[in-house]
């Protein structure tokens, strides 16, 4: 069933973190809240596709007008229920395109960083009902025909968490990434596998997706609001015992997608390695770090409130 949009639209601002104007269908939702906040329920057909499960999409966005598009169209709409994307501040029209392509759109009115970007998306996530929530970087680096296979591994309960691989197969080289990322990702992951006593391909893939258990009940507020907030997110789920598996995915390295600085990577890699070191220090009981603690703040339930424009 097609869903017409209108154009109306409504604005969420932000309380406490920071402001943030939130593009949304005003016809798709009903509205229900009290003065602490609200709950939005989309209407319409469902696709649920997929053992019953809502699945959603979230794009955590920065500059990323040119390719948000192309990327939106390879969204298998059949088994994706809706589409959420966060803009941390960009300096382009990414906002606008999202509102254009009917996309539910946030949009931090500053530089929040990534990691506080994802935060921001999980939570917008699980309060529309999600019980599986795939991470699609709109940069079109990743490929949007994978959502069917990394949703399908967590809801018929094989998985907790899935990745999209780079390193599995050939791919990574081949589809541009710079040989210093390449060496940069061995190196960081084999560190990591050694320290964590886990083993997966890669830990610095940007496509994941997450069932509901796992986002209610990590201490993602406790993670950084930069880069290494993807690492500390692994590594968190491998400490609380979570299933994770993975599957190949074909890397695309071009001049739109978006690739963070080389001095950028560097200080990821040294975040990298300190939680990598938290981990294990927490595992032998000589330190105590928030970020692996079951008292840990889970993502803030109501930190904004919508009005209407």
């Amino acid at each position: 069933m097609l869903l017409r949009l209108v154009q109306a639209h409504t604005i969420v601002k932000f309380q406490g973190d920071g402001p943030l104007a939130a593009v949304c269908p005003r016809g798709l939702r009903n509205y229900q809240g009290t003065q602490a906040g609200f709950t939005i329920r989309l209407n319409g057909a469902q696709s649920s596709m997929l053992n019953g499960k809502r699945i959603l999409v979230v794009m955590p966005a920065y500059n990323a007008a040119k390719t948000l598009e192309q990327t939106y169209k390879e969204v298998p709409r059949e088994f994706v229920d809706e589409v959420i994307l966060v803009d941390d501040g960009s300096r382009d029209e990414t906002a606008d395109v999202a509102a254009r392509l009917g996309l539910t759109t946030f949009v931090h009115k500053q530089n929040l960083g990534y990691g506080r970007n994802q935060k921001t998306c999980y939570r917008e996530a699980l309060r529309r009902g999600a019980d599986i929530v795939i991470m699609l970087h709109p940069d079109y680096q990743y490929s949007p025909n994978l959502i069917v296979s990394l949703a399908a591994m967590i809801a018929y309960g094989e998985y907790d968490v899935a990745l999209g691989s780079r390193i599995l197969g050939v791919g990574a080289l081949k589809g541009g990434m710079p040989l210093y990322k390449y060496i940069a990702n061995r190196f960081l992951t084999l560190f990591e596998n050694l320290l964590l006593k886990y083993k997966i391909s890669e830990y610095h893939t940007g496509y994941r997706a997450f069932s509901r258990t796992v986002l209610d009940a990590l201490p993602l507020e406790a993670n950084s609001d930069d880069f290494v907030f993807d690492n500390q997110m692994l590594a968190q789920i491998i400490y609380f015992g979570y299933r994770m598996g993975e599957v190949s995915c074909p890397t695309r390295y071009f001049a739109e997608a978006s690739s963070i600085s080389f001095w950028r990577s560097v200080t990821y890699g040294f975040g990298v390695l300190a939680t990598s070191l938290q981990f294990r220090l927490q595992k032998w009981g000589l330190a105590d770090f928030r970020i692996f603690s079951t008292e840990g703040h889970k993502l803030l339930p109501d930190y904004y409130v919508m009005v209407k424009e």
